[in-house]
């Protein structure tokens, strides 16, 4: 079996393939590979003091810190004690080749071989999805042409019933302060964003509700205080619900007088 010995971190080691050891920090990241110049024997041959032209490969595993060492120093008689810890880093590596003649490594590190298959394999996929494309694109497009028809006359069947609803009340009083919560520094964020009119709220969808309220910070207030429902009874007529609450809460006060 192929050995070597190896040195690095003021250490001499004698490693072969697949041997993992732990050595001094090494500055590279985990799952690379690092190679080890200073190789002073290859089997029975001697470097004086290096080998030319060797070198060992190994892959990083992973550095970190060992177990804390306690260092404890006391002189009798003195009261002198001083306890130090100390944890020191080192980096395990498993060794993959012992090259010479100036070769280079040819093995890759785990993590790299990983993410190169990977890479691959989308490629392939990505090319097989181009070629497969214009197969299934063609009744695709086909499609649309039957479709629109069905939807433009829903959306007309449906445009009737929408205004319908929305007639307002003749005597209602188009003023957005009268939605509860809204005061006037509400106001002026709403009509900065070209909201001035109850019948604008009371046709807000779901998707206009979320887009105001992550427009203008209100934090879910919208849905929260059901300011479309309110919106709808404003327009049809009905009073404020802050003063039919103002009024039952009065109610409630004279009941309790008498």
């Amino acid at each position: 079996m192929t050995f070597a010995v190896i040195k690095t971190g003021g250490k001499q080691y004698k490693v072969a393939a697949n041997d993992v050891l732990k050595i001094e920090k090494l500055d590279a990241e985990a799952g690379t590979i690092v190679t080890f110049d200073q190789v002073l024997m290859i089997d029975g041959q001697v470097g004086a003091p290096l080998i030319e032209g060797a070198l060992v490969a190994a892959e990083l595993l992973e550095t970190k810190k060992q177990k804390t060492v306690i260092i404890f120093k006391k002189n009798r008689r003195h009261n002198y004690r001083r306890r130090n810890g100390h944890r020191q880093l080192l980096s395990t590596v498993r060794i993959t080749e012992i090259l010479t003649g100036g070769a280079k490594p040819t093995i890759l590190a785990a993590g790299v071989a990983a993410k190169t298959d990977s890479v691959a394999a989308e490629k392939q996929a990505k090319a097989a999805a181009k070629t497969a494309a214009p197969k299934t694109a063609a009744p695709k497009t086909a499609a649309p042409k039957t479709a629109a028809p069905k939807a433009e006359a829903a959306t007309e069947a449906k445009a009737p019933a929408a205004k319908k609803a929305a007639k307002p009340a003749a005597d209602f009083t188009d003023d957005i302060k009268l939605i509860g919560g809204v005061g006037p520094a509400l106001e002026k964020k709403l009509i900065a964003a070209g909201i001035t009119s109850l019948t604008q709220i009371a046709a807000w969808k779901k998707a206009d509700v979320a887009k105001f309220d992550a427009e203008l910070d209100f934090h879910g207030r919208i849905e929260r205080d059901e300011w479309v429902a309110q919106a709808k009874d404003l327009v049809a007529g009905k009073p404020p619900r802050a003063k039919v609450d103002q009024e039952a809460v009065a109610d409630k006060a004279e009941d309790k007088t008498k």
